[in-house]
């Protein structure tokens, strides 16, 4: 019997081989400069009030320190992208893609984020009062001293995110999944669902009732 593979046999064998070899190739497009969207300077310290950035895609930009207060941001593509102290208060951010998004000290107040995905995002001492996260997705979350006075969580995956000395303050959970999640020293006096007793022992706010809720930390960019 002939040594010689037949050709299909060796098919088999290396196209696999050849196709894992093979180069990932990657997007280099460049982004234009300047970097306009809809009327809309997309860099850092930019001031865009209300502005319509719909489905925009805005992967990796920089807009830390910027004013999107109201602006529209449904289903932007924020994936990486600088948010350090960007104005978002009032913004609808629903179904946004904000995956290890850098948005330490952000002021995100009554915010919409609902749908929308923080995957792995940095969200250290922002300022999320009153800021809506129904169905939102925030597995993996750093968000130390984050402040959610009054927000909504409905249906919000929690799981594995690093709530620590948050405020909760009469913020709304319901149906939130919050599995290896961790709520160490996080103040939840008058919130509803929250999980008051996540730690044992008596809560922080009734067993030192003055003792003032948690602030955002001074340098948010310290924790990343």
């Amino acid at each position: 019997m002939s040594a010689r593979l037949p050709l299909f046999v060796l098919a088999a064998v290396l196209v696999p081989s050849l196709a894992f070899a093979q180069a990932v190739v990657f997007n280099q497009e460049e982004r234009p400069d300047p970097w306009v969207v809809n009327g809309c300077t997309i860099a850092p310290k930019t001031r865009c009030p209300g502005a319509d950035l719909r489905h925009a895609d805005l992967k990796n930009a920089d807009l830390g320190g910027a004013d999107l207060s109201g602006a529209n941001l449904a289903r932007a593509d924020l994936r990486h992208a600088n948010l350090r102290g960007t104005n978002l208060d009032g913004a609808n951010l629903g179904g946004a893609r904000l995956q290890i998004a850098f948005m330490q000290g952000v002021k995100a107040r009554n915010a919409s984020f609902v749908g929308a995905n923080f995957d792995h995002a940095r969200i250290t001492g922002g300022d999320f009062s009153g800021a809506d996260f129904t169905v939102a997705d925030l597995e993996m979350v750093q968000a130390k001293r984050a402040q959610f006075v009054g927000a909504k969580f409905v249906n919000t995956d929690l799981q594995e995110a690093k709530f620590y000395e948050v405020n909760l303050k009469d913020a709304l959970m319901e149906g939130v999944k919050i599995r290896f999640a961790i709520f160490q020293d996080a103040w939840m006096q008058d919130c509803k669902g929250c999980p008051v007793h996540w730690q044992t022992g008596t809560p922080v706010w009734e067993a030192y009732p003055e003792t003032p809720a948690p602030k955002a930390a001074a340098d948010p960019q310290a924790d990343r």
